[in-house]
């Protein structure tokens, strides 16, 4: 099968989105079936600046893919790729690829790795007031939507997002298949033919032999890992580290990611002194040593999420989880993780207080994270799925 794989991003820019596109175009091309497999992207091999990490970074060389990478083609390449395509697969809700495999009455899958067609912004968070929107939209309270996104974008162009959203969507209805990463997320969308695939991420190394939480008979450690922005609620992270400091609790908190609030966030840890430190931006093959000792992973996030790749990756790596109750990481943590409302310092630290009276909380609990992340967050299983409804779809 010619499959075209069309993702806005894609490496030497990093992100969730390009993690996952890497990953399903080199499983497919290496698939039993021989797949023809091609990348189709806006991003540039070498881009001027880098929103979230230098191009280094790219856990692959440039152009060194075992499948074909086509940046920044006009609208006439792009039209003729789709031509050529058995199957067009796009990571996003993308106008163009779209519309064009609308006009060219070609098959098309759309898999959803935000809220773009229920949400101008995309991330169901409500800026005024910095929370999680109950849903605005999709409840037609199109004079929140404005409000949302007028501060931080202007109103002509949070006018703009407003009025493109149903032309997502329509689009979107015309999908083959509306894959989504979570059935949480289906029912936000409410889109047809939608099909639920969970994300698959990769074995880390010791993947057989999981660690055991933090040092026993040391300081407990805790780690969040994201982009430093407003949505992903590490302010609210401080203010429960800053409870457990007051306290005279011995504690180590470390901060992976960059972001514009990087220096605010700085700022507001400083009274924690040594407890906590900020690592910026780390490389995906530095990762297992920066996390080597974390007995939890904390995601306090505002919204956002539609999947949690975070939270998958860390119960592959068997660290216990501590996630806000948004639906998409409720639904991957299950039972096998620790849940506060989303916001609540107060709730944060309690959960964060329990690790500390009880480290072997955090083996107990990792140990069964990394068994459910084994079950159904596997990069094969995702593959498999995928397969399966591409031919489905050809059918």
């Amino acid at each position: 099968m010619n499959i075209l794989l069309y993702s806005e991003f894609f490496y030497p820019i990093t992100g969730g989105t390009q993690s996952f596109v890497l990953e399903l175009a080199r499983g497919l091309g290496q698939s039993p079936a021989a797949n023809s497999v091609t990348v189709v992207t806006r991003t540039p091999a070498r881009p001027a600046t880098h929103s979230s990490a230098d191009a280094s970074s790219s856990p692959v060389a440039a152009d060194a893919y075992p499948f074909s990478v086509v940046r920044r083609p006009g609208l006439r390449a792009l039209w003729k790729f789709i031509r050529r395509a058995d199957l067009v697969h796009v990571a996003g809700p993308a106008l163009s690829p779209m519309a064009l495999s609308v006009l060219a009455r070609k098959r098309f899958v759309v898999e959803h790795h935000g809220c773009q067609v229920a949400c101008p912004n995309g991330l169901l968070f409500f800026e005024p007031t910095q929370s999680p929107c109950p849903g605005h939209y999709m409840a037609r309270r199109y004079s929140k939507c404005l409000a949302c996104n007028r501060k931080s974008v202007g109103l002509a162009k949070s006018l703009r997002m407003l009025l493109l959203t149903p032309v997502r969507r329509w689009l979107a209805n015309r999908a083959a298949r509306n894959i989504m990463p979570t059935a949480w997320l289906a029912g936000v969308l409410r889109l047809n033919r939608a099909a639920t695939v969970h994300h698959g991420v990769a074995s880390p190394a010791h993947a057989s032999s999981p660690l055991p939480p933090a040092n026993a008979v040391g300081t407990i450690t805790f780690a969040f890992q994201g982009r430093l922005v407003s949505t992903k609620g590490v302010a609210t992270l401080l203010a429960a580290a800053a409870q457990l400091h007051a306290e005279g609790r011995a504690f180590r908190l470390k901060i992976l990611g960059d972001g514009p609030e990087l220096r605010a966030l700085k700022s507001r840890a400083a009274f924690l002194g040594d407890k906590v430190e900020f690592f910026g931006h780390v490389p995906d093959d530095c990762l297992d040593a920066v996390f080597a000792g974390v007995a939890a992973v904390v995601m306090p996030s505002l919204g956002g999420e539609v999947f949690g790749l975070v939270a998958a990756e860390s119960m592959r790596r068997a660290n216990l989880v501590i996630v806000s109750d948004l639906g998409a990481l409720v639904e991957v943590v299950g039972d096998s993780g620790l849940i506060f409302p989303a916001g609540d310092a107060d709730a944060l630290a309690a959960c964060m207080r329990r690790v500390l009276d009880d480290p072997t909380l955090a083996l107990t609990l990792g140990v069964a994270a990394c068994a459910r992340a084994q079950e159904l967050f596997s990069v094969e299983r995702m593959l498999d799925r995928h397969v399966a409804l591409y031919h489905e779809v050809a059918r």
